[in-house]
């Protein structure tokens, strides 16, 4: 896996380095200051956009045990920077964004699936966002080769997001029941009890049709915001277009980057994308990478805070975990053994028993 992400970031890199190439850097650089004010603006939106999932990811939890809107928010920026910057396959922040809200008093079944609900609730409302980009485009500059083109995408969409659905549910279980069972060649895993309590929060919280409901709209929203990117940045460099065409170009560039989620940054596949999506409307190849450019900048204004985050936050849990650890506890472990892994729900630590048996120094002697 990590011999594809390399040979996928280095295609990528050529792809970009090929087309600002043959764009013209002087051009791309002029159009890049010629958006001035306009790239802060970007960042700006981001930031919205990003604390606005935070939003939709709280909304999604039951009253009782729900954290608090800060903490979904902040995690949500960890998310954010994680996915965007390190090589994850856009999904690896989520993970980790879940650990650290079990580690603030959720329970850890519980952020596990909201995570997952989180995910689902996210690509449901990114499938409507381009579908709607896709009307409009059609709209707007008839049935051409993009618009083809992004109507198969939408058709293989749909059934991967059905299956992604069914995992979640009772039939996933079942399936993942039964692997973990045959892997374990009959031994009772403590993964078996953990995924039971996951499904169980998964089944909870989608059985709340208006909390799903609602974070689907808020969902929906935050990428109508994400749009203000496309049309502010284009507006600063002097290609004004108006909001539908922002929200093709928006719509459509994030559907390619998603379906580009194995190359890290969707290097190349972004900047291709926009070319192709801005041609559609009059703006030149070096104005849509500059476009790219103020986007990735985006991605770093937001995407370095988010990574300082995260390390303050594990810096806190490791220095935390260090003054509980004391030496009462450490006491408490019998000299020579492990201490027992932490569980937390589906976030838990597991190695089967190593069978090593004890040798007194005659039967070493023996052995020798």
């Amino acid at each position: 896996m990590k011999r594809l992400t390399t040979l996928a970031s280095i295609a990528g890199l050529c792809t970009v380095v090929g087309l600002f190439a043959s764009s013209g850097l002087e051009d791309v650089s002029a159009a890049v200051v010629s958006a001035g004010w306009g790239a802060l603006l970007v960042v700006l939106a981001r930031f919205v956009a990003v604390a606005w999932a935070g939003f939709g990811w709280h909304v999604v939890f039951p009253a009782g045990p729900r954290p608090r809107l800060r903490d979904c928010i902040s995690l949500r920026f960890v998310r954010e920077g994680i996915n965007t910057l390190l090589p994850v396959a856009t999904v690896g922040g989520d993970f980790v964004g879940a650990r650290l809200l079990a580690k603030r008093g959720v329970p850890g079944a519980l952020a596990g699936a909201s995570m997952f609900v989180d995910l689902m609730t996210q690509a449901v409302t990114q499938l409507l966002f381009t579908i709607l980009g896709l009307g409009l485009l059609v709209w707007l500059d008839g049935d051409g080769p993009v618009a083809r083109t992004v109507g198969g995408g939408v058709a293989l969409a749909i059934p991967a997001l059905a299956a992604f659905y069914l995992i979640q549910r009772r039939a996933g279980h079942r399936v993942i029941q039964a692997l973990l069972s045959r892997f374990a060649s009959g031994r009772e895993w403590r993964a078996l009890g953990a995924i039971d309590q996951l499904y169980d929060s998964l089944r909870r919280l989608y059985g709340a049709k208006g909390r799903v409901t609602a974070a689907i709209a808020i969902h929906f929203g935050g990428w109508i915001v994400g749009t203000l990117e496309v049309y502010l940045c284009l507006h600063f460099m002097g290609y004004p277009v108006d909001f539908m065409q922002a929200l093709v170009i928006e719509s459509l560039a994030q559907a390619v980057r998603g379906a580009a989620f194995a190359v890290p940054g969707a290097l190349g596949a972004q900047e291709g994308g926009l070319i192709a999506l801005c041609g559609l409307f009059g703006i030149p190849a070096e104005a849509a990478l500059a476009l790219s450019l103020v986007k990735r900048f985006a991605d770093l204004g937001v995407g370095l805070p988010s990574l300082l985050l995260w390390h303050r936050i594990e810096s806190r849990l490791r220095a935390s975990g260090e003054e509980e650890a004391g030496p009462e506890r450490e006491e408490a472990v019998p000299p020579g053994r492990r201490p027992p892994p932490a569980t937390l729900g589906p976030f838990y630590s597991y190695a089967p028993p190593r069978m090593v048996a004890r040798m007194d120094d005659k039967e070493l002697k023996k052995c020798a």
